[in-house]
C-alpha cells in the first residue's frame, strides 16, 4: 500500500467499503500502487494496468487495455462508444465485489499477461473519426482555420471532431464550432 494513495480511501463519502475491498484484491495480485489522475492506479513494471474510481451510480475497476481481455464472464463495459482501449467492471455494492473476487483476479492476471506480452490496442487514426459537415464547411471557408487545425496534434484534432460531432442538432454543432474557432487559431486543444 502506498501512503500517498491512502487519502483516496479515507476521503470517500460513497463507496468507501467497496474501494477498500477492491484495493485489497488488486494488491493481492502483485501490482504496485500509485496515484495517477487523482485515483489509485496499479502498475506492473511501471505500466498502468488497472485503476479504481467512483461515480455517482457505481464504482469501478478500469482496465487500461481492457479491449484486449477475453471477457469470459461478460462483465467488461466500454464506458462510451469513443473509448477505444479501456474497459470497466462496475459495482453497486460490496456484495458484488465479494461474489466476483475470483473473476476480478483472473481479469487482473490476464491484464498483466497482456502487458508482459507487449500487446497494444489498435487505435483508430484521427482521420477515421467523422468530420462534421458544419466543421468541414467552416474549414473550407477559412483557410487559416484549416491550417491551424491541421497543425494540431492528432489527439487534439480527435477531441475537436468528437466534441463537434456529439450534438444531434446542427445549430448546436455550429455554436460549438464558432465558440472554438479562436482557440484552434491559437493552436490550443479543446481542454487547454
Amino acid at each position: 500500500m502506498n501512503p500517498k494513495v491512502d487519502f483516496y480511501f479515507t476521503k470517500a463519502d460513497k463507496w468507501q467499503k467497496e474501494f477498500e475491498r477492491l484495493r485489497v484484491i488488486v494488491l493481492s495480485c502483485g501490482l504496485t500502487e500509485e496515484l495517477k489522475w487523482g485515483c489509485p492506479c496499479y502498475t506492473f513494471n511501471e505500466n498502468n494496468i488497472v485503476l479504481i474510481h467512483g461515480f455517482k451510480e457505481y464504482c469501478a475497476l478500469l482496465f487500461m487495455k481492457g479491449a484486449l481481455l477475453n471477457d469470459t464472464d461478460g462483465i467488461l463495459i466500454q464506458q462510451t462508444e469513443n473509448v477505444q482501449a479501456a474497459r470497466q467492471i462496475r459495482f453497486t455494492n460490496l456484495r458484488e465485489i465479494v461474489e466476483k473476487e475470483a473473476a476480478i483476479k483472473a481479469y487482473i492476471y490476464e491484464a498483466i499477461e497482456v502487458e508482459k506480452a507487449g500487446l497494444k490496442v489498435p487505435l483508430k487514426k484521427t482521420e477515421e473519426f467523422a468530420m462534421p459537415a458544419e466543421f468541414e464547411s467552416k474549414l473550407n471557408e477559412m483557410p487559416a482555420l484549416k491550417t491551424a487545425f491541421e497543425a494540431l496534434t492528432p489527439g487534439r484534432q480527435r477531441a475537436y471532431k468528437l466534441y463537434f460531432s456529439a450534438p444531434k442538432q446542427a445549430k448546436t454543432r455550429e455554436a460549438r464550432i464558432e465558440k472554438c474557432i479562436q482557440q484552434i487559431l491559437n493552436g490550443k486543444g479543446l481542454d487547454d
